[in-house]
């Protein structure tokens, strides 16, 4: 064999390495870029530790206990019609544009004056601690004191704003699983739990890059981007600017 039939060969081999060389620096380029924008996770926890973690704070023994007194009232008030089934699908469905709702115009309020009242909320201040230091796990939770406000006003409306107890009370406890699971995943996204599945993995990303890499954009907490794929705020993040004010919310960009 001739060095003319040899040299295709080599150069495919060269061709071959480089673009393995190639790919070896995009995907440890990839790496630092996703270590840099969502942060670095200390330890290595399991579900069970996570857990352990969780009940350790008072808001899901508040929604917890909201969830099984509407669970138990409406065992025992029984009248179970077909839009029993259709009002935890309707929730379900409108839960993270009230998530985006809530978390755009209810946290992100920047504080405003009124003559000599200032208007700005207890979740809105909270708020702004948690975007400060999203690893201070207490600040991760709904504070009690707007829970021990929220929950009496939604047992009187379960009660009194439908057409029948039953209805109103299976909306309470929807309502109720919904909260756990927001705390849950809402928790488990700053805590040091490692995402072991593509779609808890998504939902992980989605909340982190609006702590670390850009606060106006990826509202939703427990879903990847559903409401934000509508509303216009889940972009490439590859062409949004990481924002200096990601952990000072309001506070004058540089």
């Amino acid at each position: 064999m001739s060095d003319t039939d040899l040299t295709p060969r080599a150069d495919r081999t060269s061709r071959r390495t480089a673009l393995a060389d190639a790919d070896a620096r995009a995907l440890a380029r990839l790496r630092d870029d996703e270590s840099r924008i969502t942060g670095s996770r200390r330890n290595q926890v399991t579900l069970a530790d996570a857990a352990r973690g969780f009940v350790n704070h008072p808001s899901p023994w508040m929604i917890g206990t909201m969830l099984l007194g509407a669970l138990v009232a409406r065992l025992l008030v029984g009248d179970w019609r077909w839009t029993d089934a259709l009002v935890p699908v309707v929730m379900v469905a409108i839960f993270p544009f009230v998530e985006w709702v809530v978390h755009v115009f209810v946290l992100h309020w920047k504080p405003r004056s009124l003559g000599r009242v200032e208007l700005d909320s207890l979740l809105a201040r909270k708020h702004r601690a948690h975007h400060a230091d999203p690893r201070d796990i207490p600040l991760v939770f709904i504070p009690w004191q707007v829970l021990a406000k929220l929950i009496p006003v939604y047992v009187a409306v379960a009660l009194l704003a439908f057409p029948r107890v039953g209805l109103g009370l299976t909306a309470l406890a929807s309502l109720g699983v919904l909260g756990m699971f927001y705390e849950w995943t809402h928790y488990l996204i700053h805590s040091d739990y490692k995402p072991r599945t593509r779609a808890y993995r998504a939902v992980w990303r989605n909340h982190r890059l609006h702590h670390y890499k850009n606060e106006h954009y990826w509202f939703t907490v427990t879903s990847a981007g559903t409401a934000d794929r509508v509303l216009g705020t889940y972009p490439d993040p590859g062409t949004v600017q990481s924002s200096p004010t990601v952990k000072a919310l309001h506070a004058r960009e540089a």
